[in-house]
């Protein structure tokens, strides 16, 4: 058995061999995101075939929070390939999460034809966002009084900032200290940064900038006042002396949003108790089924705000969903959202 930091060497040579990141960021995923106690894999004799690690994050949940693991890293030697072996480490990641109390699985996958694998582990895309363009010169906001800085390094004050937008966000991935320190550690990689606009001693508005192609993206930006927000982005283009900027949002007026990530649920007793929770004049009876986790599969009654679950069928008509259905129809219409992954 393949143990310590002799292990941390085959995932990271695994991951080397899969994937076509940079030797820099792979160094500091392995540095600041990886350890023995998120990752499963697959061994055989003295070689790993296949891996993955599960990050936990918080996500807010309505007006509650829940916990969830985002599969990251998965992959499987060239070699082994469509032979059922991250399949089988799903299952084990299935397994795990439940143990460790999280109520749902996110990933976002590397290829557009891993939608489709993931779809038949229970996972749908529900993780959307808009992409819009800022152009400077179509916006003149005169403020003399508000100064833009840039951050490079970890500063108490700005993460409080962040976190404190994304926690009014009602159905949002959240980041906490220790990632948001990897975040910064992948944007001094990129030639990125964090720009703050500040009114007096308070910040008003913080973006997460990037190079991304041709033109710079604003992967994240949060601010007080729709104006705060407009004059944030105006400063950013003369600073970076750039005629526009991508910006990256939440979907929820898009028409056409594009994907992202996808999700599944891992403790449906949990999810549809909080779910009953937010939507009190619900009354639904759930005829679940669930081909990779059995502790979800069985039948779930929603009423005055309260969830049971029940092994055996009660008289009436219910509905019948599968794991993925059931996901989709609790979280798609929230539009939940996730940015700053490490995708």
């Amino acid at each position: 058995m393949i143990r310590g930091e002799a292990m941390r060497e085959k995932i990271k040579s695994l991951w080397k061999l899969c994937f076509n990141d940079s030797d820099e960021f792979t160094d500091m995923y392995f540095r600041l995101r990886y350890s023995n106690e998120v990752n499963i894999a697959i061994q055989s004799g003295e070689e790993v075939i296949a891996a993955l690690q599960i990050l936990p994050y918080p996500m807010t949940f309505g007006k509650s929070e829940i916990k969830t693991g985002y599969v990251s890293g998965a992959c499987t030697h060239p070699d082994y390939r469509n032979r059922g072996a991250m399949r089988e480490l799903l299952s084990q990641a299935f397994t795990r999460m439940l143990h460790n109390d999280m109520s749902i699985s996110t990933l976002i996958p590397a290829e557009p034809w891993l939608f489709g694998y993931y779809a038949g582990m229970g996972y749908v895309p529900i993780f959307k966002y808009s992409s819009t363009t800022f152009t400077a010169s179509e916006v003149t906001i005169a403020n003399e009084t508000a100064v833009l800085n840039k951050i490079n390094d970890y500063q108490e004050e700005s993460y409080r900032y962040l976190n404190r937008k994304l926690w009014e966000r009602p159905y949002c991935i959240q980041h906490t200290e220790t990632d948001f320190r990897v975040i910064l550690a992948d944007l001094q990689l990129g030639k990125g940064c964090v720009y703050t606009l500040k009114q007096g001693d308070k910040i008003t508005a913080l973006a997460i900038v990037y190079p991304a192609g041709s033109t710079w993206q604003a992967g994240e930006i949060v601010a007080e006042t729709p104006g705060m927000y407009l004059l944030l982005l105006q400063r950013i283009c003369e600073q970076l002396n750039l005629p526009s900027i991508r910006v990256i949002n939440p979907s929820e007026t898009e028409p056409t949003p594009q994907v992202l990530g996808m999700a599944r649920i891992i403790n449906a007793k949990t999810i549809l108790q909080r779910y009953a929770a937010e939507h009190p004049e619900l009354k639904m009876s759930i005829a679940l089924t669930d081909p990779q986790i059995s502790a979800n599969n069985g039948y779930y009654y929603l009423n005055n705000g309260k969830c049971i679950s029940s092994a055996k069928r009660l008289p009436g008509s219910h509905l019948a969903l599968t794991v993925g259905e059931l996901t989709e129809k609790i979280l798609s219409p929230s539009n939940p959202y996730m940015s700053l992954m490490l995708n």
